[in-house]
């Protein structure tokens, strides 16, 4: 999706806590105009706050710039549902608990960015994502 006319220089996946966006070096490598970006990306996610939002950055030639925003990561969602500060060191332990409730209502949030055709292949992608953190689901 490059604008018309221009050259794309680089593109870049960075992630930032919604509305908290700050000049810096993951900034400066892009080649942008980061003031700009910054003000932009936090008026954009001002009503996340307290998320972490990953962002696709198209950086132009003339140091203008396109950017996408992501759904917040699921092991973040998954580490709050559960009310937990860190997964399990290996899948074994079991870090914490969501319910099938959780678990689908967070499947539906990430459905955009996940390869999957419906609700239900949604909900198994983020039931692994789960396992591997060791977090159990109650009600399966």
């Amino acid at each position: 999706m490059a604008k018309k006319g221009k050259k794309i220089t680089k593109v870049c996946k960075l992630q930032f806590n919604a509305g908290q966006a700050k000049p810096g070096p993951a900034l400066a490598s892009a080649g942008i105009n980061m003031p700009q970006f910054c003000t932009a990306f936090n008026d954009a996610t001002k009503d996340r706050m307290g998320d972490i939002v990953p962002v696709i950055i198209t950086a132009y030639e003339d140091k203008s710039f396109e950017f996408v925003l992501k759904t917040t990561p699921a092991s973040v969602m998954l580490k709050k549902a559960a009310g937990i500060k860190t997964a399990a060191s290996n899948s074994k332990q079991t870090a914490g608990k969501i319910t099938k409730a959780q678990l689908r209502e967070i499947a539906e949030y990430k459905m955009p960015d996940l390869n999957a055709n419906d609700i239900e292949g949604a909900m198994n992608i983020i039931a692994g994502t789960a396992r591997n953190m060791g977090i159990e689901i109650v009600g399966e």
